[in-house]
């Protein structure tokens, strides 16, 4: 069983950084908060990339959710985020934690996943979370690949920060994200050390 580090540990509820050497233009500058990482793979969203010509209200005429609901216009507002490319059609509400639904997962203390229909009819009645990013699609890893990409130097790992994952500048967020590492991004580069 491949895992990050010698103590187990999973990147449930972190963050990943890609490096600029990471090679996958859709994962350049990317910032990605881990949903599941086990032995079985890891899936994550990307949390700093809008989805190209998307809206928020479009979406919600396409599911049909503003005919039997008062919709709020502020929550219309809220940007669809680019998830990865696997199953760019499914939609994730990742948000803070004063919201939960049946279905609602608990991913780290302050931030949550919930992926239906009757969650975005409560966003967008005012009912839902504080804080949200609506995500469509996620990045993901079969088995001992994410820990063979981090090997080789592709990402790196920081703890989730909710002002850093629902801060409403989603293209700062990779900036943002370095300078909490205390890194300065022209030095990093790209390949893989080895003693």
């Amino acid at each position: 069983m491949n895992k990050i580090s010698d103590e187990g540990e999973y990147l449930t509820g972190k963050l990943l950084l890609a490096m600029p050497s990471i090679g996958d233009p859709r994962f350049h500058k990317s910032v990605i908060f881990m949903a599941v990482h086990d032995e079985k793979g890891a899936m994550g969203l990307v949390i700093n990339f809008q989805a190209p010509d998307v809206e928020f209200g479009q979406l919600l005429n396409q599911l049909s959710l503003t005919s039997d609901i008062t919709v709020d216009l502020e929550a219309v507002k809220m940007p669809v985020m680019s998830g990865g490319p696997v199953d760019t059609s499914r939609g994730f509400l990742l948000h803070s934690n004063d919201f939960q639904q049946d279905d609602t997962i608990n991913i780290a203390d302050d931030i949550c996943i919930t992926g239906t229909l009757d969650a975005l009819k409560d966003l967008v009645r005012g009912d839902g979370p504080e804080q949200a990013l609506f995500v469509l699609g996620y990045a993901g890893w079969t088995p001992g690949q994410l820990e063979d990409e981090i090997q080789h130097n592709s990402w790196l790992v920081l703890d989730a920060d909710p002002s850093l994952v629902f801060h409403d500048k989603a293209q700062e967020k990779w900036d943002m994200a370095i300078a909490k590492l205390g890194i300065d991004p022209g030095m990093l580069v790209g390949g893989a050390g080895r003693a």
